[in-house]
């Protein structure tokens, strides 16, 4: 039996991006469906509430007002940000930024914004308090539907392998790559001077490294490649490169990330045969 889709609320203002994030969610696990954010989005949102389980939303899409108004309606849901990744939040901290160019990663995206809203700050947003009777039952019924829909135990998540990048078709896994190698270069390019932004692309990177059991040898490659190139750009500028070994720094912290979301996906009481099988170690490290 196919799992239950989860319906994505897209507020999108731009025809041809939302034709494109369309174009790849299609045959997944995600339905998506149009809200206008410029015909009253909070109050479709808000009649509309149990029927949606996350929100695609533009950069800039809404403003500040509509979003304080979803919080105070108690309509925080799981949410990808396309846009220019800048260090700013749209909608709250457990947004998942993505730019417009790396669509690809589009359903990754999705899934890591379901399991930091689950995993961080809005968990508590989303699960009942020990005393049930005072908690806003449409606030802990979001968390529950989408724990049953995407099979988490608690708020630990269990991986699809069937979009793991080594089981994707030839040419989706030559797509995913690329898009993943341009995560990085944003990464690397405002890693020392817009740490905000840095973090951004770090986060997208490690999302989607999780989420597609890329294996750590490819992102090390997709490192080295890039500053590769830089290096030689500096050198046929007539500029040094030595500066560049600093950025084994944003490699390390990547790596540190990626270790930390693969500690944290595990349940504490899993059996020792269940983490065997969840390991990252045989295929991530190979």
């Amino acid at each position: 039996m196919p799992e239950p889709a989860l319906t994505i609320a897209s507020l999108i203002r731009n025809t041809r991006l939302q034709e494109a994030c369309s174009r790849w969610l299609a045959g997944g696990h995600c339905q998506m469906v149009w809200v206008d954010p410029a015909r009253n989005p909070v109050g479709e949102l808000d009649q509309r509430r149990d029927e949606f389980d996350a929100v695609l939303l533009e950069q800039g899409a809404l403003d500040r007002q509509n979003y304080q108004s979803l919080a105070d309606l108690g309509l925080l849901l799981p949410a990808v940000v396309i846009g220019e990744v800048s260090g700013q939040i749209e909608f709250h901290d457990s947004e998942v930024h993505l730019p417009p160019d790396q669509l690809e990663q589009l359903s990754y995206s999705l899934d890591a914004a379901v399991s930091r809203f689950l995993q961080r700050g809005l968990v508590s947003a989303g699960s009942p308090p020990a005393d049930q009777a005072s908690a806003p039952p449409d606030r802990w019924k979001l968390a529950n539907r989408l724990k049953g829909r995407l099979g988490f135990v608690g708020v630990f998540y269990k991986r699809d392998p069937a979009r793991f990048l080594r089981n994707l078709p030839e040419i989706d896994r030559e797509e995913l790559v690329n898009s993943l190698e341009r995560t990085y270069r944003d990464l690397l390019l405002s890693y020392f001077r817009d740490p905000a932004a840095a973090n951004q692309a770090l986060e997208s990177f490690v999302n989607t490294a999780f989420f597609s059991d890329l294996p750590i040898t490819k992102t090390v490659e997709i490192h080295m490649n890039l500053i590769d190139g830089f290096s030689k750009q500096l050198k046929l500028e007539g500029h040094k490169n030595d500066f560049l070994q600093d950025y084994r720094l944003a490699l390390l912290d990547v790596m540190a990330h990626l270790c930390e979301m693969y500690r944290r996906s595990i349940p504490p009481d899993a059996p020792l045969a269940g983490l065997q099988a969840q390991s990252p170690g045989q295929s991530s490290m190979a």
